[in-house]
């Protein structure tokens, strides 16, 4: 016997489903944000931002509707942001927040890990079901693990790279090169992420179950 098949939906249908929690968990709060600076001003977008976010998180809770992993991260995103923002009105600290948070959010990955609750797993079943045998599983166990060190090291990277610019170039120079830089980096890291995955759940598929999962009660 081997593991029954786990077949990653189609990209349209993932589309479909991540599509809408990307834009009220990352969108949403930066569209906000900017629209409340240009009429509130620096500390009024912060507040602004800071309870568009908490306020979706509560009306999840309320209603026990589970809370998106790219929701918590905005969550603690938006919170460091706004504690440096209020603390400083330095353009550049202004410039630092996004970049600052992303530095924190790396290492909450990288201390999901060390906690043996890889932050990569709980995004993937945002989006996809997995049977608790497969999440059970060492192979998928260490997957997950893995991935989740790579996303911490690829946010870290994205991090660094605006800095430098920020710190090295102009503003426009900035905001074009990083763009680009970010692209391209976390486009090679969905790719590398998509094809361990695909390759892991193969490689389980054609191995046999334990016999301790394939027993039955005694």
């Amino acid at each position: 016997m081997s593991y029954p098949p786990v077949v990653l939906p189609r990209l349209a249908v993932l589309a479909r489903q991540a599509v809408p929690k990307l834009l009220e968990g990352v969108v949403a709060p930066l569209a906000v944000f900017y629209a409340a600076l240009a009429l509130l001003g620096e500390h009024g977008a912060l507040i602004t931002a800071v309870s568009w976010v908490y306020a979706g998180v509560g009306w999840r809770l309320v209603r026990r509707i589970p809370v998106p992993g790219t929701m918590v991260l905005a969550a603690i995103a938006i919170t460091v942001r706004a504690l440096l923002g209020f603390w400083s009105g330095s353009m550049k600290f202004f410039l630092l927040q996004p970049e600052l948070g992303t530095i924190c959010i790396s290492m909450v990955f990288l201390a999901s890990v060390r906690l043996n609750r890889p932050l990569v797993q709980k995004l993937t079943l945002d989006y996809i079901h997995l049977p608790s045998a497969v999440l059970k599983h060492e192979r998928v166990r260490r997957f997950f693990a893995r991935i989740t060190l790579l996303w911490a090291f690829v946010l870290l990277t994205n991090s660094a790279v605006s800095i430098w610019l920020l710190v090295h170039q102009s503003v426009g120079t900035y905001l074009l090169v990083r763009t680009a830089a970010v692209a391209v980096i976390t486009g090679l890291a969905v790719a590398v992420s998509v094809y361990a995955f695909r390759r892991v759940l193969h490689r389980l598929h054609h191995e046999p179950v334990p016999a301790a999962l394939t027993a039955g009660p005694s």
